[in-house]
């Protein structure tokens, strides 16, 4: 194992172990205790000097490739990358063939910017939040099987990155993308600057309502809408509306409701309003396999008002290969309610725009 590994594990065994102490001599009851007195707190340290020591110890071992590694886990980047896939899908759908070089190009560096920017963004709005959940748990969980963990989950909240380091990381790659969209488009800078709002806003609703879940699905159709605009600044208005719709109910079946799965133990203490804690299991469940089957539905209708018009076969087959990539994990999760159900279903949804930008572009060379 690599020394930086070696060095990550060791400090996750030991914030565990100091957690679990802690939790012995004083149990924290959030109920009577203001939510701001609790998340100011450090979960392991009540010497709020030692705990800066600590940490600053801790971010010093990674260096160079390491240290930057933690910067694309802030952004999720393997997560980030198959997300790209989404607005060039649907640009490239609406045009029915490929744009110049010069917007390709600028639109692949436009599109990787704006995801980094927006995912990092998630976790410094989120970053009280997530060290409380870390202080319950004694480290967030990782596993191997969840996309969102393919590398360190939330290094800021696990000390391995600063506040600081996170937010100018956000809004650097903030002011690549408003760069590049604006040489697009400039109303894909509105876009762009709408779904950041939108993303602050769905964070902060952490423990209002559920229904912040509709405020997701808009986040995660806006990248695709700009893109379109990008290509073409008139599109149809319908094929827009469209789009919008397919995204929208993928986004809540197949990536909103599972990742809030993941985390419904420390959501539940927390008093998170997430569909999960709210509906229960067997709701969420309900109500995941009902927005992925209006998803696949909604797919061929939007092959239909693009540029290609009417293609039988690249509507059937885009349907067939959606259908056996999503229903048999959301069927599972409806049937055993499991969190590795759960995290199934949130890896395979993840590769769905790429399953379909993989047809289109079949079909466009046939």
């Amino acid at each position: 194992m690599p020394v930086e590994g070696i060095a990550y594990q060791a400090h996750r065994k030991k914030q565990r172990s100091v957690c679990e102490a802690s939790d012995r001599i004083e149990e924290v009851k959030f109920e009577t205790i203001p939510w701001r007195t609790v998340i100011d707190v450090p979960c392991f340290l009540r010497n709020r000097r030692d705990w800066i020591l600590e940490n600053a110890s801790v971010q010093n071992r990674y260096t160079g490739l390491s240290r930057l590694k933690l910067f694309l886990a802030l952004s999720r980047t393997p997560h980030g990358l198959l997300d790209m896939t989404t607005p060039l899908y649907g640009a490239l759908l609406w045009l029915g063939a490929f744009p110049s070089l010069y917007i390709s190009l600028l639109g692949l560096i436009t599109v990787f910017a704006g995801y980094t920017a927006v995912y990092a963004l998630n976790d410094v709005i989120d970053y009280r939040v997530d060290k409380e959940k870390a202080r319950m748990a004694g480290g967030l969980r990782e596993t191997d099987n969840y996309l969102d963990a393919a590398m360190v989950r939330h290094p800021m909240a696990q000390g391995l990155l600063s506040l600081k380091e996170g937010l100018v990381w956000a809004l650097g790659w903030s002011s690549v993308a408003m760069i590049g969209a604006w040489l697009l488009n400039p109303v894909c800078v509105l876009i762009f600057l709408a779904g950041c709002m939108l993303e602050i806003i769905y964070c902060l609703m952490h423990r209002v309502s559920p229904f912040r879940i509709l405020i997701s699905g808009g986040v995660k159709t806006s990248g695709a809408v700009a893109a379109v605009f990008a290509v073409d600044p008139e599109p149809s208005l319908t094929y827009v509306i469209v789009l919008f719709i397919w995204l929208f109910f993928w986004e809540i079946g197949g990536q909103n409701i599972p990742a809030d799965w993941a985390d419904i133990e420390e959501d539940r203490r927390l008093r998170a309003q997430t569909v999960p804690v709210r509906f229960g299991l067997e709701g969420a469940a309900f109500i995941a396999v009902c927005a992925i089957v209006l998803s696949l539905l909604v797919q061929p209708i939007l092959i239909c008002f693009s540029k290609i018009g009417f293609q039988p076969i690249s509507m059937a087959l885009s349907f067939l290969l959606g259908a056996g990539l999503l229903l048999p994990p959301a069927l599972q999760l409806f049937r055993n309610r499991q969190r590795t159900h759960a995290m199934a279903l949130f890896n395979r949804a993840s590769y769905y725009p790429l399953v379909m930008l993989v047809v289109f572009i079949a079909n466009y060379l046939v």
